[in-house]
């Protein structure tokens, strides 16, 4: 979201220096026409003199206006060459930024989508670990259930002792074996 936001701080900057930039062009192109009109205007105005006055008149005001023109007209071609290279780099860069835009909006939809499978595997696997949890736990029981009876079993015999601890499942197999007859019983 930083990131999107700065990138659209970048495009609005960029679209506000566009605007400038076309706004100076527009000026420009009206101080060419004004002083296309000017030249005009004096032009009609020595055409309407004498042939004798214009030369005189003429010769030094043209010269001097004329350079004067080329001078403006080149520096103000020259500055609107540089703006249209200016405006045609920022058009590229507002196209990059709204590029990067869509590709962050889209990596960022993509990481939410990963984040919610995740967080759904979470959970499933904590579903899952709980009902181990609680086989494990009734298998456990049963294990003991059944334990317990075969020591009783193997020890209920006449002459057996009750041990005075706890027996290994080795103990209590020997025990069962070493008893014959009810080795068949335990066995079935």
């Amino acid at each position: 979201t930083g990131a999107i936001s700065s990138l659209q701080r970048q495009l609005e900057i960029q679209e506000f220096e566009l605007r400038r930039i076309r706004s100076e062009k527009d000026m420009l192109q009206k101080q060419l026409r004004e002083q296309k009109d000017k030249l005009q205007a004096m032009s009609d105005k020595f055409y309407s003199l004498t042939e004798e006055e214009r030369k005189e008149e003429t010769i030094a005001m043209i010269e001097e206006e004329n350079n004067s023109l080329r001078q403006v007209v080149t520096e103000q071609e020259s500055q609107l060459a540089k703006q249209k290279e200016l405006i045609n780099e920022l058009e590229g860069t507002i196209s990059r930024l709204r590029i990067d835009v869509v590709t962050s909006r889209r990596r960022i939809q993509e990481q939410e989508q990963a984040q919610k499978e995740i967080q759904s595997k979470a959970e499933a696997l904590k579903h899952k670990e709980l009902q181990t949890r609680v086989a494990l736990q009734r298998l456990s029981s049963k294990f003991q259930r059944y334990r317990n009876k075969i020591i009783q079993s193997a020890f209920s015999l006449e002459g057996s002792q009750h041990p005075s601890e706890e027996l290994t499942e080795e103990q209590v197999l020997e025990a069962t074996q070493v008893r014959g007859s009810p080795k068949l019983s335990f066995q079935q």
